[in-house]
């Protein structure tokens, strides 16, 4: 099996290790060459692709593949939005063009808006951010051609190595929302979803992937900011927006298992 992955950074470069752990052959796309180095080292095939750059092709060898994942988030601080839009119909066109059937879609539970409730894959999507917004048409673009079927991941906030949650409110005080409960998922545990849908081959789905522990922000801030040696944060005991994201398809369909099942039990990771 050979599976290309559009955009190989810190998600991207941590699938590719697991898959190679797992016989698989990786391709990995990049968009300069002076990052090709790291993902050699692990045994990716690096390509450069520069996607919404007129001046370059697409290589078609990196679409030589059974599957393609795309895991490039919008840019949306930086101001990207329609141009983000049409790097995935770049993509789309080059799957059709080189026939490829499976694809994995990277992306996040913010599709659904804060609506004060629990929601699942079977809740219409509202999003209330330009991120939301731009990655649910994304979704739909994906999901409205018949020449591929894609599968949707809709993780929550990723973190692990180099991403220790600690640090994201480490020494603030009368940080609002604290009772608000939080959706996160610990970076293997993203990457051990990804790998059981390819090799599961479960596709035709959206997917939420987020920890079953939800506890508060006012809770798990300070846990994390204690485990990772940070400042302590102070949070307002309030309750604004909130969601609690629930999945009714990654038992069913997966039967995953959580490495990070209980964030009282995050990995002591180099951060």
């Amino acid at each position: 099996m050979v599976v290309s992955i559009i955009g190989c950074g810190w998600y991207g470069k941590a699938l590719a290790l697991a898959l190679i752990n797992n016989g698989i052959s990786v391709k990995g796309s990049v968009t300069t060459v002076d990052k090709f180095e790291p993902l050699q080292r692990i045994g990716v095939i690096p390509y450069c692709l520069k996607l919404g750059d007129e001046n370059q092709q697409a290589p078609p060898d990196f679409f030589s593949c059974d599957i393609i994942v795309i895991c490039i988030p919008p840019r949306t601080r930086s101001g990207e939005g329609e141009s983000y839009l049409l790097k995935i119909t770049e993509v789309i066109d080059n799957l059709i063009k080189y026939r490829v059937k499976k694809i994995i879609y990277i992306s996040s539970t913010g599709v659904y808006g804060d609506r004060n409730k629990a929601v699942n894959e079977l809740d219409e999507p509202l999003p209330d951010s330009a991120s939301g917004q731009i990655l649910l048409e994304a979704e739909r673009l994906l999901t409205g051609h018949e020449e591929f079927k894609t599968t949707i991941i809709r993780f929550g906030g990723l973190v692990g190595p180099g991403r220790h949650p600690g640090r994201f409110f480490a020494g603030k005080t009368e940080v609002p929302n604290g009772r608000a409960p939080v959706n996160m998922i610990y970076q293997s545990d993203a990457v051990g979803i990804t790998e059981d849908i390819i090799t599961k081959e479960i596709f035709g789905y959206t997917i939420n992937a987020c920890a079953p522990d939800h506890p508060e922000k006012g809770t798990f801030y300070p846990l994390m900011a204690s485990l990772g040696g940070y400042p302590i944060p102070q949070f307002i005991d309030e309750l604004q927006n909130w969601k609690l994201v629930e999945s009714v398809c990654l038992e069913p369909l997966l039967k995953y298992q959580f490495q990070v099942p209980e964030w009282k039990l995050y990995p002591a990771d180099t951060f």
